[in-house]
Protein backbone atom coordinates (compact mmCIF):
# COMPACT_ATOMS: atom_id res chain seq x y z
CA UNK A 1 0.00 0.00 0.00
CA UNK A 2 1.69 3.17 -1.03
CA UNK A 3 1.81 6.57 1.06
CA UNK A 4 -1.36 8.41 -0.22
CA UNK A 5 -3.40 5.36 0.05
CA UNK A 6 -5.49 7.64 3.25
CA UNK A 7 -4.99 11.14 1.95
CA UNK A 8 -8.48 11.24 1.54
CA UNK A 9 -8.94 10.05 4.79
CA UNK A 10 -12.19 11.66 7.71
CA UNK A 11 -10.51 14.41 9.45
CA UNK A 12 -10.13 12.29 12.77
CA UNK A 13 -11.96 9.15 14.52
CA UNK A 14 -15.02 9.29 15.92
CA UNK A 15 -16.27 7.90 19.02
CA UNK A 16 -15.28 4.36 19.55
CA UNK A 17 -13.06 3.85 16.49
CA UNK A 18 -9.63 4.59 18.97
CA UNK A 19 -11.33 1.34 21.33
CA UNK A 20 -11.39 -0.62 18.18
CA UNK A 21 -8.20 0.39 17.56
CA UNK A 22 -6.92 -0.18 20.51
CA UNK A 23 -7.83 -3.77 20.87
CA UNK A 24 -6.31 -4.25 17.04
CA UNK A 25 -2.82 -2.76 18.83
CA UNK A 26 -3.35 -5.46 21.40
CA UNK A 27 -4.23 -8.53 19.70
CA UNK A 28 -2.12 -7.38 16.61
CA UNK A 29 -4.98 -8.16 14.13
CA UNK A 30 -8.17 -8.31 13.61
CA UNK A 31 -10.28 -10.60 11.23
CA UNK A 32 -11.60 -9.27 7.97
CA UNK A 33 -15.01 -10.78 9.11
CA UNK A 34 -15.63 -7.92 10.99
CA UNK A 35 -14.86 -5.44 7.94
CA UNK A 36 -18.19 -3.51 8.58
CA UNK A 37 -17.02 -2.65 11.66
CA UNK A 38 -13.39 -2.25 10.52
CA UNK A 39 -13.87 -0.41 7.46
CA UNK A 40 -13.83 3.10 9.04
CA UNK A 41 -10.52 2.11 10.52
CA UNK A 42 -9.45 1.33 6.90
CA UNK A 43 -10.53 5.14 5.71
CA UNK A 44 -8.57 6.53 8.65
CA UNK A 45 -5.89 4.57 7.95
CA UNK A 46 -5.40 3.03 11.19
CA UNK A 47 -5.73 -0.36 9.52
CA UNK A 48 -4.12 -1.83 6.74
CA UNK A 49 -4.27 -5.70 5.03
CA UNK A 50 -1.93 -7.93 6.85
CA UNK A 51 0.33 -8.51 3.87
CA UNK A 52 0.99 -11.86 4.49
CA UNK A 53 -2.84 -12.79 5.28
CA UNK A 54 -5.29 -10.42 3.50
CA UNK A 55 -8.44 -12.46 5.34
CA UNK A 56 -6.67 -10.08 8.71
CA UNK A 57 -6.42 -6.41 8.96
CA UNK A 58 -3.34 -5.36 11.15
CA UNK A 59 -2.87 -2.01 12.73
CA UNK A 60 -1.05 0.70 11.68
CA UNK A 61 1.63 2.05 14.36
CA UNK A 62 0.23 4.94 15.93
CA UNK A 63 3.38 7.53 15.50
CA UNK A 64 2.09 7.23 11.63
CA UNK A 65 -1.31 7.11 12.23
CA UNK A 66 -0.82 10.53 13.96
CA UNK A 67 1.62 11.85 11.51
CA UNK A 68 -0.93 11.09 8.55
CA UNK A 69 -3.96 12.96 10.70
CA UNK A 70 -1.88 16.04 11.19
CA UNK A 71 -0.69 16.65 7.52
CA UNK A 72 -3.96 16.43 7.10
CA UNK A 73 -5.36 18.74 9.27
CA UNK A 74 -2.66 20.97 8.14
CA UNK A 75 -3.30 20.69 4.38
CA UNK A 76 -7.03 21.53 5.35
CA UNK A 77 -6.02 24.87 7.11
CA UNK A 78 -3.48 25.92 4.25
CA UNK A 79 -6.46 25.24 2.25
CA UNK A 80 -8.76 28.12 3.59
CA UNK A 81 -5.69 30.29 4.35
CA UNK A 82 -5.55 30.08 0.01
CA UNK A 83 -9.13 30.32 0.14
CA UNK A 84 -8.81 33.54 2.91
CA UNK A 85 -6.14 34.80 0.30
CA UNK A 86 -8.45 34.63 -3.00
CA UNK A 87 -11.54 36.61 -1.24
CA UNK A 88 -8.96 39.25 0.08
CA UNK A 89 -7.79 39.42 -3.63
CA UNK A 90 -10.90 39.56 -5.12
CA UNK A 91 -12.90 42.02 -3.11
CA UNK A 92 -9.79 44.25 -2.62
CA UNK A 93 -10.32 46.74 -5.61
CA UNK A 94 -14.30 46.48 -4.80
CA UNK A 95 -13.10 48.40 -1.19
CA UNK A 96 -10.61 50.73 -2.83
CA UNK A 97 -13.65 51.86 -4.64
CA UNK A 98 -15.38 53.09 -1.41
CA UNK A 99 -19.04 53.01 -1.43
CA UNK A 100 -21.29 52.83 -4.00
CA UNK A 101 -24.71 54.54 -4.62
CA UNK A 102 -27.61 52.81 -3.09
CA UNK A 103 -25.09 49.95 -1.27
CA UNK A 104 -25.23 50.44 2.43
CA UNK A 105 -21.57 50.61 4.01
CA UNK A 106 -23.53 48.98 7.28
CA UNK A 107 -25.41 46.38 8.22
CA UNK A 108 -28.61 47.75 8.49
CA UNK A 109 -29.80 45.35 11.68
CA UNK A 110 -27.06 45.10 14.14
CA UNK A 111 -27.40 42.81 17.70
CA UNK A 112 -25.11 44.38 20.51
CA UNK A 113 -24.63 42.81 24.00
CA UNK A 114 -23.91 44.00 27.16
CA UNK A 115 -23.90 47.25 28.30
CA UNK A 116 -20.81 48.90 28.05
CA UNK A 117 -20.55 47.91 24.39
CA UNK A 118 -24.07 49.30 23.67
CA UNK A 119 -23.16 52.54 25.36
CA UNK A 120 -19.93 52.43 23.45
CA UNK A 121 -21.74 51.71 20.08
CA UNK A 122 -23.87 54.80 20.73
CA UNK A 123 -21.11 56.72 21.73
CA UNK A 124 -19.87 55.98 18.51
CA UNK A 125 -22.82 56.38 16.59
CA UNK A 126 -23.20 60.45 18.55
CA UNK A 127 -19.51 60.95 17.54
CA UNK A 128 -20.79 64.19 15.24
CA UNK A 129 -24.09 63.90 15.26
CA UNK A 130 -26.53 67.19 15.47
CA UNK A 131 -29.80 65.50 16.72
CA UNK A 132 -30.85 63.31 19.33
CA UNK A 133 -34.15 61.89 20.30
CA UNK A 134 -34.60 59.89 23.57
CA UNK A 135 -37.13 57.80 25.23
CA UNK A 136 -36.79 56.79 28.56
CA UNK A 137 -39.09 54.83 30.57
CA UNK A 138 -38.76 55.22 34.62
CA UNK A 139 -37.08 51.66 34.79
CA UNK A 140 -34.16 52.35 32.53
CA UNK A 141 -33.63 55.63 34.15
CA UNK A 142 -33.12 54.71 38.21
CA UNK A 143 -29.80 53.28 39.08
CA UNK A 144 -27.94 52.81 42.14
CA UNK A 145 -24.72 54.67 41.21
CA UNK A 146 -24.91 58.16 41.16
CA UNK A 147 -21.92 58.73 38.70
CA UNK A 148 -23.88 55.91 36.61
CA UNK A 149 -25.26 58.88 33.91
CA UNK A 150 -21.79 60.56 34.11
CA UNK A 151 -20.91 59.24 30.51
CA UNK A 152 -24.07 60.12 28.99
CA UNK A 153 -24.31 63.87 30.30
CA UNK A 154 -21.09 64.20 28.96
CA UNK A 155 -21.53 62.95 25.58
CA UNK A 156 -24.62 64.91 25.52
CA UNK A 157 -23.10 67.89 26.54
CA UNK A 158 -20.96 67.88 23.74
CA UNK A 159 -23.38 67.37 20.99
CA UNK A 160 -24.88 70.94 22.60
CA UNK A 161 -21.56 72.08 22.20
CA UNK A 162 -21.58 71.41 18.09
CA UNK A 163 -25.14 73.11 18.32
CA UNK A 164 -26.70 69.92 18.43
CA UNK A 165 -30.64 69.54 19.39
CA UNK A 166 -31.91 66.99 22.37
CA UNK A 167 -35.46 66.02 22.71
CA UNK A 168 -36.08 63.56 25.05
CA UNK A 169 -39.53 62.11 26.57
CA UNK A 170 -39.98 60.46 30.01
CA UNK A 171 -43.06 59.33 32.29
CA UNK A 172 -44.45 61.92 34.21
CA UNK A 173 -43.46 59.92 37.38
CA UNK A 174 -40.09 60.98 36.79
CA UNK A 175 -41.14 64.70 36.84
CA UNK A 176 -39.49 65.68 40.18
CA UNK A 177 -37.40 63.31 40.81
CA UNK A 178 -34.10 65.51 42.25
CA UNK A 179 -31.96 63.13 40.18
CA UNK A 180 -33.12 64.00 36.48
CA UNK A 181 -33.64 67.59 37.40
CA UNK A 182 -29.96 68.32 38.08
CA UNK A 183 -29.08 66.27 35.04
CA UNK A 184 -31.01 69.09 32.64
CA UNK A 185 -29.44 71.62 35.23
CA UNK A 186 -25.53 71.03 33.98
CA UNK A 187 -26.81 70.68 30.26
CA UNK A 188 -26.20 73.82 28.23
CA UNK A 189 -27.54 74.34 25.09
CA UNK A 190 -31.22 73.59 22.78
CA UNK A 191 -32.57 70.96 25.13
CA UNK A 192 -35.87 70.12 26.00
CA UNK A 193 -37.65 67.39 28.14
CA UNK A 194 -41.41 66.48 28.41
CA UNK A 195 -43.16 63.81 30.13
CA UNK A 196 -46.37 61.60 29.66
CA UNK A 197 -48.39 58.92 31.80
CA UNK A 198 -47.72 55.97 29.25
CA UNK A 199 -44.58 55.87 26.67
CA UNK A 200 -42.80 52.87 24.50
CA UNK A 201 -39.72 50.90 25.93
CA UNK A 202 -36.40 52.98 25.52
CA UNK A 203 -35.61 54.41 21.95
CA UNK A 204 -32.75 56.56 20.81
CA UNK A 205 -32.63 58.10 17.88
CA UNK A 206 -29.23 59.89 15.85
CA UNK A 207 -29.63 62.48 13.39
CA UNK A 208 -32.79 60.39 12.46
CA UNK A 209 -30.32 58.08 10.47
CA UNK A 210 -29.63 55.27 13.52
CA UNK A 211 -31.40 54.10 16.35
CA UNK A 212 -30.72 51.94 19.10
CA UNK A 213 -33.91 49.59 20.87
CA UNK A 214 -33.80 46.98 23.57
CA UNK A 215 -33.22 43.05 22.16
CA UNK A 216 -34.77 42.25 25.65
CA UNK A 217 -36.72 42.48 28.63
CA UNK A 218 -33.10 43.51 31.19
CA UNK A 219 -32.03 45.78 28.14
CA UNK A 220 -28.48 43.82 28.32
CA UNK A 221 -29.06 43.13 24.31
CA UNK A 222 -29.78 46.20 21.90
CA UNK A 223 -30.91 46.41 18.14
CA UNK A 224 -29.01 49.36 16.36
CA UNK A 225 -30.92 49.91 13.28
CA UNK A 226 -30.51 51.37 10.24
CA UNK A 227 -32.65 50.97 7.71
CA UNK A 228 -34.22 54.04 6.49
CA UNK A 229 -38.34 52.69 6.26
CA UNK A 230 -37.64 51.86 10.38
CA UNK A 231 -35.50 54.70 11.35
CA UNK A 232 -37.94 57.18 10.10
CA UNK A 233 -40.77 55.14 11.57
CA UNK A 234 -39.44 55.02 15.21
CA UNK A 235 -38.65 59.13 14.71
CA UNK A 236 -42.15 59.56 13.38
CA UNK A 237 -43.68 58.27 16.60
CA UNK A 238 -41.25 59.90 18.60
CA UNK A 239 -42.39 63.77 17.04
CA UNK A 240 -46.01 62.56 17.83
CA UNK A 241 -45.35 61.30 20.79
CA UNK A 242 -43.81 64.49 21.65
CA UNK A 243 -46.25 66.94 20.34
CA UNK A 244 -48.68 64.99 23.00
CA UNK A 245 -46.55 65.73 25.94
CA UNK A 246 -46.10 68.09 28.76
CA UNK A 247 -43.41 70.61 28.90
CA UNK A 248 -40.48 69.50 31.65
CA UNK A 249 -37.55 71.39 30.74
CA UNK A 250 -36.21 74.33 30.83
CA UNK A 251 -39.88 75.61 31.08
CA UNK A 252 -42.35 73.08 33.23
CA UNK A 253 -45.62 73.30 32.95
CA UNK A 254 -47.81 72.65 35.57
CA UNK A 255 -51.18 69.70 35.00
CA UNK A 256 -54.17 71.03 35.85
CA UNK A 257 -56.63 69.09 38.00
CA UNK A 258 -60.12 68.83 36.96
CA UNK A 259 -62.87 68.75 39.87
CA UNK A 260 -60.47 67.33 42.37
CA UNK A 261 -59.28 64.80 39.94
CA UNK A 262 -55.06 64.91 39.35
CA UNK A 263 -53.63 64.19 35.91
CA UNK A 264 -52.08 61.10 37.48
CA UNK A 265 -55.44 59.58 39.27
CA UNK A 266 -56.90 60.61 35.33
CA UNK A 267 -54.82 58.07 33.83
CA UNK A 268 -55.02 55.53 36.47
CA UNK A 269 -58.70 55.98 36.01
CA UNK A 270 -58.37 55.32 32.17
CA UNK A 271 -56.50 52.37 32.72
CA UNK A 272 -59.13 51.27 35.33
CA UNK A 273 -62.06 51.00 32.84
CA UNK A 274 -59.81 49.19 30.78
CA UNK A 275 -59.85 46.57 33.33
CA UNK A 276 -56.23 45.86 34.29
CA UNK A 277 -55.17 45.28 37.45
CA UNK A 278 -53.25 47.07 39.81
CA UNK A 279 -50.40 45.47 39.13
CA UNK A 280 -50.42 46.25 35.10
CA UNK A 281 -51.71 49.93 36.39
CA UNK A 282 -48.51 50.51 38.35
CA UNK A 283 -46.25 49.22 35.33
CA UNK A 284 -47.60 51.30 32.93
CA UNK A 285 -47.23 54.34 34.36
CA UNK A 286 -43.72 53.58 35.61
CA UNK A 287 -44.63 53.61 39.78
CA UNK A 288 -45.04 50.91 42.41
CA UNK A 289 -47.85 49.26 43.06
CA UNK A 290 -47.97 50.76 46.50
CA UNK A 291 -48.22 54.15 44.93
CA UNK A 292 -50.57 53.47 42.41
CA UNK A 293 -53.09 51.76 45.35
CA UNK A 294 -52.51 55.20 47.24
CA UNK A 295 -53.84 57.19 44.03
CA UNK A 296 -56.60 54.76 43.32
CA UNK A 297 -57.71 55.05 47.21
CA UNK A 298 -57.62 58.93 46.52
CA UNK A 299 -59.68 58.77 43.13
CA UNK A 300 -62.37 56.55 45.08
CA UNK A 301 -62.52 59.25 47.81
CA UNK A 302 -63.22 61.97 45.37
CA UNK A 303 -65.65 59.91 43.31
CA UNK A 304 -67.41 58.67 46.21
CA UNK A 305 -66.83 55.17 45.81
CA UNK A 306 -67.42 52.62 48.23
CA UNK A 307 -66.29 49.57 46.13
CA UNK A 308 -64.13 48.90 43.27
CA UNK A 309 -66.66 47.83 40.55
CA UNK A 310 -68.99 51.00 42.00
CA UNK A 311 -65.23 53.10 41.03
CA UNK A 312 -65.24 51.99 37.16
CA UNK A 313 -69.16 53.16 36.93
CA UNK A 314 -68.40 56.56 38.80
CA UNK A 315 -65.31 56.75 36.58
CA UNK A 316 -67.11 56.81 33.42
CA UNK A 317 -70.41 58.87 34.68
CA UNK A 318 -68.32 61.25 35.92
CA UNK A 319 -66.65 62.42 32.40
CA UNK A 320 -62.99 62.88 33.84
CA UNK A 321 -62.25 60.83 30.87
CA UNK A 322 -63.63 62.98 28.34
CA UNK A 323 -61.93 65.98 29.23
CA UNK A 324 -57.87 67.00 28.07
CA UNK A 325 -56.10 68.54 30.92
Amino acid sequence: MNGNAHDDAPAEPREGDLDLYARALRQGRLPADGADEAARLVGLGLLDPALDDPSRWEPVAPHIVLHRLLRASADRIAGERRREERLVEAFEPLLRAGRHDGVPTRPLLTLHSDKERISRVIGEAMTDAGELLGIQPHSSYAHPKPDFHEAAIRRDQALLDRGGRIRALYQHTLRHLPSLAARYERLTGDVEARTLDEITERLIVVDRAVAFVPANADRTSALEVRHPALVGYLATTFDRLWRLATPMHPRAVRQPTLDGVTPRQRAIAALLVEGHTDAVVADRLGMNVRTAREHIAKLATTLGSGSRAQLGYLIARSGILDREG
